[in-house]
């Protein structure tokens, strides 16, 4: 089998398996990303070379906590903060470090406040707001959008290399045409889904488009430094889950933000 065949079928039914669970029923979208985070859990430990059995404990707890009861709202915002210093260190040092850091005495910080957030913050969005499953799963088309497009067009016509010491393949021309293609889906869902105003799909689509990419550029780095190819090997064709949620883990916490940003201003 070819493998852009395989990466189609894997593909294929892993959008099957999340559209369906967001529409069929929230407990099942919660079972199917507990179990997504666990394996994306024990993908990021074997390329820190680490081993934590609370990260797992951490992560089942904190996304039943955050999904099932009132939220106290200072210890929701004291943990999104935690998660963007965390996430802004990773930024950090993709751009001023020479060395690609494993971050030595920071790996429980990493699980407790890159993964296991990454995860809840994804399944709060259907749970914000009535009908906000549609949200979710026109952010996972953006997502898709953009790295379907950032490959096709770097392919094709990239010539200016985005990040090479970190992930030689990936270049501006790419990125562009990505966020172009994303920005126009967005505009494409709106006119099918209108839970968020237009300017607001827009806006989501850069975040998407420009998180998602610097998520991929994280995970790529964590991968040379552990000097391998893919995270893991479930996901035929493209890798482990950590390879296939990337973009979606790192953007998560900044889709949210401006979900409530939105609702707030409105």
């Amino acid at each position: 089998m070819s493998e852009i065949l395989k990466r189609s079928i894997t593909g294929a039914l892993y959008i099957i398996i999340i559209v369906s669970t967001a529409f069929l029923s929230h407990y099942l979208l919660l079972v199917f990303f507990t179990v997504v985070g666990l394996i994306c859990l024990r993908e990021f430990q074997t390329l820190l070379q680490f081993k934590n059995i609370m990260s797992y404990f951490s992560l089942v707890v904190l996304l039943y906590y955050f999904n099932f009861t009132e939220t106290y709202l200072p210890v929701l915002i004291a943990y999104l903060a935690m998660t963007l210093v965390v996430k802004l260190f990773l930024l950090k040092d993709l751009y001023t470090l020479n060395d690609i850091p494993i971050f030595d005495g920071k790996k429980h910080l990493l699980t407790l406040f890159y993964i296991v957030p990454s995860i809840i913050f994804l399944t709060m969005i259907p749970v914000y707001k009535e009908n906000y499953e549609y949200v979710l799963i026109g952010t996972f088309v953006l997502i898709w959008t953009n790295d379907s497009f950032a490959y096709l067009v770097g392919k094709n016509f990239g010539k200016h290399k985005l990040f090479e010491r970190i992930s030689p393949k990936k270049t501006i021309e790419g990125f562009i045409g990505g966020a172009v293609f994303t920005v126009a889906m967005s505009y494409l869902i709106f006119t099918y889904i209108d839970m968020l105003p237009w300017w607001a799909w827009i806006i989501l689509a850069l975040i998407v488009s420009v998180f998602g990419t610097l998520g991929d550029l994280v995970q790529s780095k964590f991968k040379r430094k552990a000097d391998v190819k893919d995270s893991g090997k479930i996901m035929p064709g493209h890798g482990g889950i950590f390879d296939r949620m990337d973009s979606m883990l790192f953007s998560s916490t900044f889709v949210f933000i401006f979900i409530l940003f939105v609702d707030y201003v409105s």
